[in-house]
């Protein structure tokens, strides 16, 4: 006997790096974008709104807008391929940011939600890249596949709020030139969208099974303990992140130290992309989630022992590798719990109650961090206090699925 037993694979991993490749350029390029406007969007929201507990909302509506989109760009994808989903969120990036770019100029909170709305198509369309890089690679090298996209985002990581923060004060309207920069990425970067070679899923003929609905995916434990967590480690992130510049800058630190936090932050979302996927390979995706999970109750412990630099600094970086640990290996749990003809209805629904989870975490967090009562150091405490019972409810979920007994 020989042990050469996986010849198959070659061909179709070849094609699956090649993409990965792509994938890892447009997040790193147009993923910039979403660096930069959650660098400022929560400034430009205090500047604007007429409440300051509504500084948050662009935020949230960018996650609203993401949220509502998954489901129908998801089963556009399954229908007509992921190339021309990635065009239309290229396109809502652009509309978003100009639109945002006009509120701005007008001096309208209104119509500055409105633009943050049609961002959040682009948000929602860069949630499928790691989807995307799975869909040709080989069981093995999918988990892979899935990190080294995301970790596209260290590029963005340090273009993103760097030139954000600097593009800032571009013109006399704060904020303006951060948005127009916004489109000019977008413009650029739906370039590579040409280059990528994902084959349409075959229409299914008459009689060819469909898949399970979405109640039964549901009932799967394996389908709803991913999209818990993956739901968790998401909104968790967004809920610190969103409020992070308010209290460095409401602690007396300036605009542009704010966004080397967040740059810290982000650089730690996507640094461990590189070796996520050969530690679920390892270990088993199962106990990095876990990990995850301890990473960001971690990030919440350091946050509430005070709010000097270094604290921040710390907390924020914690939260970043929770995260990746945490949404990596959710989105491989779920990759391996469903068949191929269940794709689209899955990846939507997992996304839109991801997104859902991201959207009430971003408006909780302006409340806590702005009308809880006292300043802002009361509020960053409110904010990190609130993580404790989702992590509670991810970590019992994770046990539950460990313990039950296998069918």
């Amino acid at each position: 006997m020989t042990d050469a037993v996986s010849p198959s694979p070659a061909p179709q991993d070849a094609r699956a790096k090649r993409n990965v490749a792509i994938l890892v350029a447009a997040q790193a390029i147009l993923g910039s974008q979403v660096a930069m406007i959650y660098t400022v969007a929560g400034l430009a929201g205090g500047m604007l709104a007429p409440n300051a507990c509504l500084a948050t909302l662009p935020i949230s509506l960018i996650v609203i807008g993401s949220m509502t989109t998954a489901p129908w760009l998801s089963s556009a994808m399954q229908l007509l391929g992921r190339k021309l989903g990635f065009f239309i969120g290229g396109i809502g990036g652009v509309v978003g940011a100009s639109v945002s770019a006009y509120g701005l100029w007008t001096d309208s909170f209104a119509i500055f939600l409105l633009g943050s709305y049609f961002t959040g198509i682009y948000v929602s369309a860069q949630g499928f890249y790691r989807f995307a890089a799975a869909d040709t690679a080989s069981e093995e090298f999918r988990p892979k596949a899935i990190s080294y996209v995301l970790a596209g985002g260290l590029v963005s990581a340090v273009i993103g709020p760097t030139l954000g923060t600097s593009l800032a004060d571009a013109f006399v309207v704060p904020f303006l030139g951060t948005y127009f920069g916004a489109i000019g990425i977008n413009i650029v970067g739906m370039g590579l969208f040409f280059l990528l070679d994902i084959p349409k899923p075959p229409l299914p003929k008459p009689g060819t099974p469909t898949g399970r609905t979405r109640r039964e995916l549901l009932r799967d434990p394996n389908v709803l303990v991913a999209i818990i967590c993956a739901m968790v480690s998401y909104a968790l992130m967004n809920l610190v992140m969103t409020s992070t510049p308010l209290a460095v800058v409401g602690c007396g630190f300036d605009t542009e130290t704010a966004g080397f936090v967040v740059t810290a932050h982000v650089l730690a979302m996507f640094a461990p992309s590189f070796v996520t996927g050969h530690l679920i390979a390892r270990f088993g995706v199962r106990a990095i989630v876990s990990t995850g999970l301890l990473i960001l109750a971690a990030a919440g412990a350091v946050a509430l022992q005070g709010v000097e630099l270094g604290n921040f600094f710390v907390a924020l970086i914690l939260l970043g590798v929770g995260w990746n640990f945490g949404f990596i290996g959710a989105t491989t749990m779920l990759s391996q719990a469903h068949a191929p003809e269940e794709r689209g209805r899955v990846q939507g629904m997992n996304d839109t109650l991801v997104f859902g989870c991201v959207a009430v975490a971003s408006v909780v967090s302006g409340g806590l961090m702005n009308c809880s009562g006292g300043d802002t150091q009361v509020g960053w405490v409110s904010v990190n206090i609130a993580m404790i019972p989702f992590l509670a409810l991810a970590g019992g979920a994770l046990i539950w699925l460990t313990l039950r007994p296998k069918d």
